[in-house]
């Protein structure tokens, strides 16, 4: 009587490949062209009816729709938005906007960086019209601080759109991947590993970001 020889069973906990990390959500982009056309007051009063939503416009003219930021990344974003400030009153060229501000840029998308700087300059070329609702302008300067439920993809996107319709300089700060990028006209993409601080030399001279809050944060 011939035996056959038993192989050792494979415990299935160990050929099983570990679960793939939940894909960001990222907005709801809501889709209007060709039915529906919105004028700049008609967006401007339904984000007036939707405060608890932020909502931005796309350059194809669809909505994309996201919920306000968690407290942890709004915590992160206050402190950004506190150093940016306190360089711009002390250098007084230009004014700081957070993230509730909306700019309409030149290819009518409609978006709100979480921290802008824009000239003093060019905001007195503006006319009493263009100052009121979503300002008809871009920042020279944005900062996109990256959430946990941000696609990576589609903030490198914005942030490719801040460039191409104006904005002298970008930060995409992104605690997830604990990386920086940075962003300038005609220059490639330059990515930063965990920096200590980020330079606004020469758009922005003296001033200087410090990351240790976004590395390591106070929660």
């Amino acid at each position: 009587m011939t035996t056959q020889s038993l192989k050792p069973r494979q415990d299935s906990t160990q050929t099983q490949p570990p679960p793939a990390a939940a894909e960001p959500y990222g907005p709801i982009v809501l889709r209007l062209a060709p039915a529906v056309r919105l004028t700049d007051a008609q967006l401007e009063e339904l984000c007036a009816l939707n405060p608890d939503i932020r909502i931005e416009l796309n350059a194809q003219g669809e909505l994309e729709l996201m919920p306000p930021a968690f407290i942890f990344t709004s915590n992160q974003n206050s402190g950004i938005n506190r150093q940016l400030g306190n360089w711009a009153e002390a250098d007084n060229r230009g004014l700081t906007f957070d993230s509730s501000g909306g700019f309409t840029l030149p290819n009518r998308a409609l978006r709100s960086p979480d921290a802008s700087w824009v000239l003093k300059s060019r905001l007195a070329e503006l006319t009493d019209e263009q100052k009121r609702g979503f300002t008809q302008i871009c920042p020279d300067f944005v900062i996109e601080l990256r959430s946990s439920s941000d696609r990576l993809s589609l903030l490198r996107r914005k942030m490719d759109e801040y460039i191409a319709n104006g904005a002298r300089l970008g930060w995409l700060i992104d605690p997830l991947e604990l990386r920086a990028h940075i962003y300038r006209p005609n220059t490639p993409v330059e990515t930063l590993e965990r920096p200590q601080s980020l330079s606004g030399e020469p758009e922005l001279p003296g001033f200087t970001l410090y990351l240790n809050p976004i590395w390591e944060p106070a929660f």
